[in-house]
């Protein structure tokens, strides 16, 4: 478990914000850190994963939310808990993984990548969107078909068919910010790009300038809502037109 602490900050006047992250999660923690305020106070736990990233795999990740929610500084009062993984919340059903958390800890805000990301459609006006995901395809269908019945339109999708989510942790970002350019169609209103194992989120804002369009990825959005209700969300444009936002649109 990480936590982050500002040198003399008293710990229970503080927002604290909660994740559960896969065993093999290599980046949404240092994301935390470079999109989180630092008035933020930040813990996180894991529940137990194995590759490949298939849907039979991500539906074993149930049993375990609830006790790695009671993990997260027990009796700690917790502004959300972020669920970071957006796969496994589409694959086991966003009311699945809240009414997990909430055995546990009931009464707090959950954060899962893609609500979120759906928020930040809303904020930006972007309905028609292409998708680039590292996932493998029967995944990544899971996640463009949940976009699709939720009244967004595909311009288009690029997966790249990787297994495990340790290699997707190191892809290069100038690899990224590449595959992230050709994934986008030209009447795209956005690109979103899904997974928290892929450090896309600190790349955010140099996607944008190569596409010219809003780039939303799972982390980006995930931490802009938790910091938005944690009522620490500061605008900063250096991390991308949502991050920017001072004003949010009518759905958001």
């Amino acid at each position: 478990m990480e936590t982050n602490v500002v040198a003399g900050q008293d710990s229970a006047a503080v927002p604290l914000i909660g994740a559960i992250l896969l065993a093999t999660d290599m980046v949404t923690e240092r994301d935390m850190r470079a999109l989180l305020p630092p008035s933020a106070l930040t813990c996180t736990t894991r529940i137990p994963f194995e590759n490949p990233t298939t849907p039979d795999n991500l539906r074993k990740t149930l049993p375990h939310l609830g006790t790695a929610a009671s993990l997260l500084v027990p009796g700690g009062d917790l502004s959300a808990i972020y669920f970071s993984c957006t796969s496994a919340t589409i694959t086991l059903g966003e009311s699945v993984v809240h009414d997990a958390i909430h055995a546990q800890r009931p009464g707090i805000e959950i954060v899962t990548p893609l609500a979120a990301a759906k928020r930040a459609f809303a904020a930006l006006a972007a309905k028609r969107v292409s998708v680039f995901t590292p996932y493998v395809a029967q995944t990544a269908k899971v996640v463009v078909d949940h976009l699709s019945d939720s009244g967004f339109e595909i311009a288009s999708t690029l997966g790249l068919d990787m297994e495990d989510d340790r290699d997707m942790a190191v892809l290069p970002a100038q690899t990224i910010i590449d595959y992230a350019v050709s994934a986008t169609a030209p009447d795209a209103e956005a690109l979103f790009i899904s997974c928290t194992a892929l450090p896309a989120a600190t790349l955010v804002a140099q996607i944008e300038a190569a596409i010219g369009r809003p780039v939303v990825t799972s982390n980006l959005a995930g931490l802009w809502q938790a910091s938005r209700i944690a009522g620490i969300f500061k605008p900063d444009a250096a991390h991308g037109r949502l991050m920017g936002l001072h004003d949010l649109g009518e759905g958001a």
